[in-house]
């Protein structure tokens, strides 16, 4: 999805799409800010929509983001296609322009900052699962990133 800055979405909501958890993160281009918001679970079901539902009625996004998780070169791997059908099934629910957003390293700067945020006594051990929504937000900067310099990670 390439925009001009007159057109690009101004409101987003990231996730980090994983087989158990999802997590969801909010980003706003004019503030260049992105929050984690929460992890969703995930399951033998699929995804709990009713969750994912509520958090585009609360927030009204302008798009979604869902990071893709591809190797070091730049190769699909086995969670890329699980990415990818979430984001083909958020379009069809939410009638949103879904982007997919290249996650590569995020897991590692999601972990730095889950670290980080642990040691200050933000975070606890026990709210590990917080780490899922800590990488939707390293996803949702990484898109604010290239849209303010228009160019794609990687």
């Amino acid at each position: 999805m390439e925009n001009s800055p007159a057109t690009a979405p101004t409101t987003v909501i990231g996730f980090d799409y994983g087989a158990r958890r999802i997590g969801a993160a909010l980003g706003n281009r004019i503030s260049a800010s992105a929050r984690a918001l929460t992890v969703i679970g995930n399951g033998a079901h699929g995804p709990d929509w009713q969750r994912i539902d509520l958090l585009l009625r609360e927030w009204r996004p302008d798009a979604l983001l869902v990071g893709l998780p591809l190797t070091l070169d730049a190769g699909e791997q086995a969670n890329s296609r699980g990415a990818r059908a979430f984001a083909a099934d958020l379009h069809a629910r939410s009638k949103l322009p879904v982007v997919m957003v290249d996650e590569r390293l995020s897991s590692r700067e999601a972990a730095t900052r889950f670290a980080e945020r642990r040691a200050s006594g933000v975070a606890k051990r026990k709210h590990a699962a917080a780490l899922d929504a800590v990488a939707a937000e390293v996803i949702v900067e990484q898109w604010l990133r290239e849209q303010a310099t228009g160019a794609p990670h990687g």
